[in-house]
């Protein structure tokens, strides 16, 4: 985990090529040290990073990372796990729509059916888990699994909303969007580590 002098040293004005630096630094470190591992209370410590270090500090280290990078595929990873966590209903309803015209990437994600808000926190976290202590290739494919469902459920809600809330239609087609986007980054981010390149 980052010592608090690690996370003291982390100015809002870094120059950008320290600041790729220190997000390539300190993912590498992390998979690299949880792989190597193997303690369950590490693992678990990993999991659950933002609610020990919170958002804003794993946001100051890896938001502004490309998504074919180690760095960018968590920032993702742990912005998808905190959603669920925050949002369980939200995202097990979500998931259930999508889940019936998407029932391919359902099987590759992995949650049970029908599903409840633990459900998708189980499965929120053990895709973080594969990270960690499985093969990352599979932990990034099934998260963009996750999110094509995801994402196909939040157009149908959208579909739903439109009548009513037309506001929130749009804003619930635009995360839609956004999720599907995930998922394309997430792909190609098992195709990087698969090839010994996402660093």
């Amino acid at each position: 985990m980052l010592d608090t002098t690690a996370a003291a040293a982390i100015p809002g004005g870094l120059d950008p090529a320290r600041r790729a630096e220190l997000a390539h630094a300190t993912a590498a470190a992390l998979v690299h040290r949880g792989r190597a591992e193997g303690d369950p209370d590490v693992l678990a410590r990993l999991v659950a990073l933002v609610e020990h270090e919170g958002l804003e500090l794993v946001a100051s280290l890896w938001s502004d990372s490309p998504a074919g990078s180690l760095p960018g595929a968590l920032w993702r990873l742990y912005v998808l796990r905190e959603w669920v966590r925050r949002d369980p209903v939200t995202v097990a309803d979500r998931y259930r729509q999508g889940v019936e015209r998407a029932p391919v990437q359902g099987a590759v994600a992995g949650v049970a059916l029908p599903p409840g808000p633990d459900d998708v926190r189980a499965v929120a976290d053990a895709v973080l888990s594969g990270v960690y202590a499985g093969d990352l290739a599979v932990a990034l494919e099934r998260a963009a699994a996750f999110c094509r469902v995801l994402s196909t459920g939040g157009a149908l809600d959208a579909d739903h909303l439109d009548l009513v809330d037309p506001q929130g239609a749009d804003r619930t087609t635009r995360g839609a969007a956004a999720l599907g986007r995930t998922a394309e980054e997430l792909v190609r981010a098992a195709a990087l580590w698969r090839q010994g390149v996402l660093d």
